[in-house]
């Protein structure tokens, strides 16, 4: 069976913008000083703009293959990445179809199928919102069920929303006669806090784990500068540990879902409604 793989970093103290550095500096000419500074107002308010805007990258090629990938990914700073690698459970390798998803500032990642999909697509997809359904870009499970948890009340309140759209698809299910409608791992983001899931409705569901406080797996591995990087409240969330590093990674339990914000992260029981 193919699998995905996600991966979430958020790094909430740190707030810089998506920023890219040129290769190379060429000086500027020098220029009458008012046009220079009408010239410095167009560029602020571009950053500006961009300062807020979910960047997504998008490939169909493997990212260990990507040469544009790794020239981009040397340029860019964020407080949050978040990160999918996918492999298609049936419907075409194409942009539209690889994750994250976007919708205003909303980020979504899936790793698992609706199974049956080709039967239970139609239903599911009436159920969209009109306003919404216009979005939808690609043709894929997970990017369905990223529009039916908006449509449910996503922005407003995730778990929530995320309880009642597996709900919903469980049902849908059954009555299509399909014994294990939804297996899931998912992250989704507004830009400041994570949340992540981990659900199935076999009661086996594919792996998601956290890095442990940043400050304790530091005291482990001092000898490790990348530790010595990062803050206080960085966390990863991954469907596999990254590195081998006991102690480090603690896995999500089954049928819950994590809040990775500012303060405290929280992790509660998932029950579908």
């Amino acid at each position: 069976m193919p699998l995905a793989r996600l991966l979430g970093i958020p790094d909430p103290p740190r707030r810089a913008p998506l920023q890219t550095r040129p290769l190379t500096h060429r000086p500027e000419p020098p220029r009458p000083p008012r046009r220079r500074d009408h010239q410095r107002r167009r560029l602020r308010r571009r950053l500006v703009r961009y300062k807020h805007r979910r960047a997504v990258f998008r490939s169909v090629e493997p990212a260990w293959n990507d040469r544009n990938l790794r020239e981009v990914a040397g340029h860019v700073e964020s407080p949050l990445f978040l990160a999918h690698i996918r492999a298609s459970t049936g419907t075409p390798v194409q942009q539209t179809n690889c994750h994250p998803f976007r919708y205003d500032r909303w980020l979504w990642v899936h790793n698992g199928l609706v199974r049956d999909f080709v039967h239970l697509k139609r239903e599911l997809a009436l159920t969209v919102d009109e306003s919404l359904y216009t979005s939808i870009e690609g043709s894929t499970d997970s990017e369905l069920l990223f529009y039916l948890a908006l449509t449910l009340g996503l922005e407003d309140d995730p778990p929530n929303a995320v309880e009642r759209m597996v709900g919903l698809v469980e049902e849908a299910g059954r009555r299509h006669g399909t014994e294990h409608p939804l297996q899931m791992t998912i992250a989704t983001t507004d830009g400041k806090s994570v949340w992540a899931f981990r659900y199935s409705s076999e009661g086996a569901s594919r792996s998601l784990y956290y890095s442990s406080d940043m400050r304790t797996v530091r005291e482990m591995y001092p000898e490790r500068p990348r530790l010595q990087e990062v803050s206080d409240e960085t966390r990863i969330i991954v469907s596999e540990p990254l590195v081998d590093l006991p102690g480090a990674w603690d896995e999500v339990p089954e049928s819950s879902y994590g809040l990775v914000c500012e303060g405290d992260d929280e992790l509660h029981a998932f029950r579908p409604r």
